[in-house]
């Protein structure tokens, strides 16, 4: 049963305080979600891709070509689903994980990290 117009303004107008008041969990909340739909999303493409499968093999067993093309295209269709859901969070903890810093990364060439690991170990503040 959908929202009257009343209540989805309330909602909206909850929603809108709840996120000025604890945006943290206010972004958990979204977190989740999107997350969800991500598995959602993993899940669809795995099937997609293992129809394909099946069509691909019975394309070439019963020689019939528009089949096993049809089933090569759901292969790469499920798979290319599959791999955006994944990099879009689904094996990640989700969006909230922006807020955490990220490992330092090594900044500058090969050479100059050479050069400071040899000065810190020089000064004996080496590791």
């Amino acid at each position: 049963m959908p929202l009257s117009d009343e209540e989805a303004r309330l909602l909206q107008q909850m929603e809108q305080s709840l996120a000025q008041d604890d945006p943290e969990f206010a972004s958990t909340l979204r977190g989740s979600k999107y997350r969800a739909h991500n598995r959602r999303v993993a899940i669809i493409s795995a099937t997609v891709f293992t129809l394909g499968i099946a069509m691909l093999l019975t394309g070439a067993v019963l020689a019939l070509t528009v089949v096993g093309v049809a089933g090569f295209v759901a292969m790469i269709a499920g798979s290319y689903f599959f791999i955006t859901s994944w990099r879009n969070g689904f094996r990640d903890a989700g969006k909230e994980d922006a807020a955490r810093p990220s490992p330092k990364k090594p900044s500058g060439s090969f050479v100059d990290r050479m050069e400071e690991r040899w000065n810190r170990r020089q000064h004996g503040d080496g590791r």
